[in-house]
C-alpha cells in the first residue's frame, strides 16, 4: 500500500485494483470544490467516502450516488489527504484517453486541488502539489513532466479542470523532474 507519509488517510470505498501488469505512467490534475465554489466544507470527502447527503444543498441532489474518488485532495491550506493508495485504481478521470491510451484511470494517478476553473489557488496548495508530485514521480519514474496533465487534456471538451487559474509554469518549475 503505498502513501504519502504527509498526507492524513481517509479510506474511499471507490477504488479497486489496477490491471494486472499496468505501470503507473501518468499524473492527473483536477479541481473540486463541493458545494461549486465553496471551499472548507466537508463535501469532498462525503463524495469520496459515499457519504454525500443529498438534502445538504441542492447541488448533491445531483450528484447523489456517484462513485468517484481521487488518490489525493490538496486543501486550500495546503492539507494533503489521501483517499486511495497510489498503487490502486481510483476513480478520477472517468471517460478518458491519453496519447492514444483509454481508460485512463487504470495507470494514472489523480490529485484534487480544492478549487475551481477561475480562482487562483493558494502557495500552500502548490506547495503541497510539488511536494506529493516529488514524491509520486519517485515512486513512478515512468511519470514523466510529459505525463503530467490535467483532467482537460485527457477528456477534452468533457472536463476544464484544472482550469485557467492554474498556474502550469509556477508548477512545473517546482518540481524536482529533470533536476
Amino acid at each position: 500500500m503505498v502513501l504519502f507519509s504527509q498526507a492524513s488517510y481517509t479510506q474511499s470505498p471507490h477504488f479497486d485494483a489496477r490491471p494486472v501488469g499496468t505501470d503507473v505512467s501518468l499524473l492527473v490534475i483536477h479541481n473540486i470544490s463541493l458545494p461549486p465554489s465553496q471551499f472548507g466544507t466537508p463535501g469532498i470527502r462525503q463524495l469520496f467516502t459515499g457519504t454525500l447527503d443529498p438534502d445538504e444543498h441542492p447541488f448533491y441532489k445531483e450528484i447523489a450516488g456517484l462513485r468517484v474518488s481521487a488518490h489525493c485532495v490538496i486543501y486550500r491550506t495546503g492539507e494533503i489527504e489521501q483517499f486511495v493508495p497510489f498503487d490502486q485504481r481510483a476513480w478520477h478521470a472517468g471517460l478518458s484517453v491519453f496519447q492514444g491510451q483509454s481508460r485512463c484511470n487504470d495507470y494514472s494517478i489523480g490529485i484534487e486541488l480544492e478549487g475551481t476553473d477561475t480562482l487562483p489557488f493558494t502557495d500552500a496548495q502548490y506547495k503541497a502539489l510539488v511536494e506529493v508530485t516529488d514524491f509520486i514521480t519517485k515512486c513512478y519514474p515512468r511519470i514523466t513532466l510529459g505525463r503530467i496533465v490535467g483532467h482537460n487534456d485527457i477528456a477534452p471538451g468533457r472536463k476544464t479542470d484544472p482550469g485557467e487559474a492554474f498556474d502550469w509554469a509556477k508548477y512545473r518549475m517546482s518540481i524536482s523532474i529533470g533536476k
